[in-house]
């Protein structure tokens, strides 16, 4: 519904959202921090006044709803605040920084500088310049903090009001948002921002399964409440005994996470069992918090028995994000699986306001482990110029999400690395000298490959040499950023000198192979390898690890490429005149692209395996034309951040001759003849044909797969609708890959 209001009313909702942003932090401000903000608040008035946000809206409306989430959801102060109000200032308006500077001093307007550095960042198109551009934007950690957190306050404000932006930039901004912003807000400790800006990406990349999880989450919430209510009763007595003042409360799952358990695990809505949790948040009656938390756990353990296998405790050894909490499963009334979360009152304030929360409890204490650690290991990163800016971006997100392990140094000291990490991560966390020298390592004793996973608990014991050189091969199995940063760092000026070599050595193969040596053909061979850039093609070369087996090899799918072009050009020539002549009397399969809905040639991606019917979309490649994804393709949200000028609106219109593979999982209790009735099912729907059927049975349950052609995606629906019918199949599924 447009905005409409007179300016008199406009003027009231102005000074109300003003007296809002106070309401919860008056008290603890201090007349100076209220003169500030005040300040703010008449510079960013003045300054937007005649600007209008997409809505119709007054445009002061969007930097006040910023400082709101900056001061209630970060729980920053007034210096925050006011570089809040004023984020858009010198962006959109006549105002310098220079400005910033004489009125409000040196610290807002270097916040405000940065802010506006990442808003004319944002604004590039390609994939390597934004990813330069995220890597520069980080980089003004060095200056302050604050800068990232309040870009990810506006990040999630203008997330919030995106319904009157057109499709394309709503799908842009949220797969950006996914790919980038949610993990950082992750990283940094706020997980309700992050749930939030998940969700949100959600409704507008896939809209229908964000509204149909959405309408099952509100249906299901006053059943969820008086479960709640049941167990609260329950623990209520012998918590009141022990003189405990506290809160229990529930908490949903986000839908982003319901809908990822959905996918990961291959199951509906109703078969994920920890869609909520249980949080009982107390006020510790000793000064040893810990110790009230284990006896909440053991109140809790005496009354619904626990799962020893799913307990988390993030007290003993906090996140790396300054997190602290107990988590344990329990069976829980009426028999159901739920998770219970103990937590202090601090804890539960560092949970939902992540940094400033960790900071403001810190009290002078270092920890190595925690966030200001990783803030160090970031900037230490970012400032190394030596690693392309798209691996960087890879490299970062990798780490941001990682689960962590927890190992020991031989004297004793606890390390935190993410899950997956090998013992040659471990030695580039200790230093960047152990790393690069190193040359074997002990785990609990024993003599293992520096490829060796680690897992909490080990104990580990680098073994290093003067002489010892990293190898390139070590990149294929280390995972965090820093190690593959120095390995690469190290390893340029040789790479270098490898590359050339390589460059000359194929120009000179290629040459021989009668195939022409330009750019062109060296980006055909880095897809044809699955390598990223040239560099990465004659590197490989150079050290002898494509061969001239492979290099003959395509060749030959050059040469069968080219033969295929003709024959389809002549094919295409001659149909086309058939198609105009049968139109009138046929509809023929067909994808439509853009507004003008025209026809164009594409292929279908393998990643995901489209059919007729799939919601869809295309991307221009560089060397491989239109290629056609879904919708939920996993790599769908990289490429509509990335690439968003590549990707081509795309829609199926009518299905009546064309056959698309399809692939079933199937599972179930394993009924003799499941095999035969499944093949009298599939042959009753005409025109489905089998490529083939593996199914396997153990101990009384079956698990298969079966790949069939089908002419559009109802027909594949009908079919699994009529398969779902077979006495003892429990699930079918569409899958990508046999």
């Amino acid at each position: 519904m447009a905005y409409s209001a007179t300016i008199e009313e406009e003027n009231k909702e102005i000074a109300n959202r003003y007296k809002d942003l106070l309401k919860g932090t008056y008290e603890v401000l201090s007349k100076e921090d209220k003169a500030l903000i005040r300040k703010a608040f008449d510079i960013t008035v003045e300054a937007h006044s005649e600007q209008r946000r997409k809505t119709g809206e007054p445009y002061i409306f969007h930097p006040i709803a910023v400082a709101k989430i900056v001061a209630y959801e970060i729980g920053l102060g007034a210096t925050s605040i006011a570089a809040a109000l004023l984020h858009d200032v010198v962006e959109d308006t006549k105002y310098t920084i220079d400005d910033m500077e004489r009125l409000f001093g040196e610290t807002i307007a270097r916040i405000v500088s940065g802010l506006t550095k990442i808003s004319r960042l944002n604004k590039e198109k390609d994939a390597s310049i934004q990813a330069e551009n995220f890597r520069k934007m980080l980089l003004t950690l060095n200056d302050d903090v604050r800068v990232i957190l309040i870009k990810v306050a506006d990040r999630l404000h203008n997330m919030q009001t995106m319904d009157a932006m057109p499709a394309h930039k709503q799908l842009k901004i949220s797969s950006e948002t996914l790919y980038i912003y949610a993990p950082l807000a992750h990283r940094l400790g706020l997980y309700n921002i992050k749930q939030e800006l998940e969700d949100l990406g959600l409704k507008y990349t896939e809209p229908e399964v964000y509204n149909d999880i959405l309408s099952k989450i509100t249906g299901s919430k006053e059943e969820q409440q008086n479960y709640i209510d049941k167990f609260a009763e329950t623990l209520d007595k012998a918590l009141v005994k022990e003189a405990f003042d506290y809160e229990i409360k529930g908490r949903f799952k986000s839908i982003f996470s319901i809908r990822r358990k959905m996918r990961n695990q291959n199951v509906s809505f109703d078969e994920v069992y920890d869609k909520f949790a249980i949080r009982i948040v107390f006020k510790p009656t000793s000064k040893d918090e810990k110790f009230d938390a284990w006896k909440i756990y053991s109140i809790v353990t005496d009354h619904f028995k626990p799962n020893p296998s799913r307990l988390r405790d993030w007290i003993s050894q906090p996140k790396s994000t300054g997190y602290e909490a107990l988590h344990i499963t329990v069976i829980g009334p009426e028999a159901k699986w739920v998770e219970v979360q103990i937590r202090s009152e601090r804890m539960d304030e560092i949970a939902e306001k992540g940094y400033a929360a960790h900071f403001k409890y810190k009290q002078g204490k270092v920890n190595e482990n925690g966030l200001e650690g990783w803030l160090n290991k970031l900037k230490e990163t970012l400032e190394n110029q030596s690693l392309n800016a798209v691996d960087f971006v890879e490299d970062f997100k990798l780490n941001l999400y990682a689960k962590e392990i927890y190992v020991f140094t031989p004297k004793g000291d606890l390390k935190s690395l993410p899950k997956g990490a090998c013992a040659l991560d471990f030695a580039f966390a200790i230093h960047t000298d152990v790393g690069l020298k190193c040359r074997g390592a002990k785990v609990n004793g024993k003599l293992v490959p520096l490829s060796q996973e680690l897992n909490s608990g080990d104990q580990i014991e680098v073994q290093t040499a003067n002489n010892n050189k990293p190898n390139v091969r070590w990149l294929d199995f280390v995972i965090t950023a820093r190690a593959r940063t120095k390995i690469k760092s190290a390893l340029k000026e040789e790479e270098k000198i490898i590359a050339e070599e390589g460059k000359a050595i194929l120009a000179r193969k290629l040459r021989h192979l009668k195939i022409p040596t330009n750019d062109k053909t060296y980006h055909e061979l880095a897809t044809f390898f699955k390598l990223k850039t040239s560099f990465d093609l004659f590197f490989r070369i150079g050290n002898g690890a494509i061969d001239n087996t492979q290099l003959k090899a395509y060749a030959a799918q050059r040469n069968s490429k080219i033969l295929s072009f003709f024959k389809n050009t002549f094919s295409r020539s001659s149909s086309d005149n058939i198609t105009e002549k049968e139109e009138i009397t046929a509809k023929y399969d067909a994808l439509v692209f853009g507004k003008e809905e025209e026809k164009l040639d594409y292929k279908l991606a393998k990643c995901c395996n489209p059919i007729p019917g799939d919601n869809v979309f295309g991307f221009v490649t560089i060397n491989d034309g239109i290629k056609i994804h879904s919708k939920r393709c996993p790599n769908a949200i990289s490429l509509q951040s990335n690439y968003a000028y590549r990707i081509m609106r795309a829609k199926w219109i009518d299905s009546t001759k064309q056959e698309f593979k399809a692939i079933l999982h199937l599972s179930g209790i394993d009924n003799k003849g499941i095999v035969n009735n499944l093949t009298r099912i599939i042959s009753n729907n005409m025109s489905v044909f089998i490529h083939s059927i593996n199914i396997s049975g153990d101990q009384g349950v079956f698990d298969g797969k079966l790949s069939i052609s089908v002419k559009n995606k109802n027909q594949l629906n009908k079919l699994i609708e009529s398969i779902k019918k077979i006495d003892g199949v429990q699930n079918v599924e569409r899958v990508n890959t046999l």
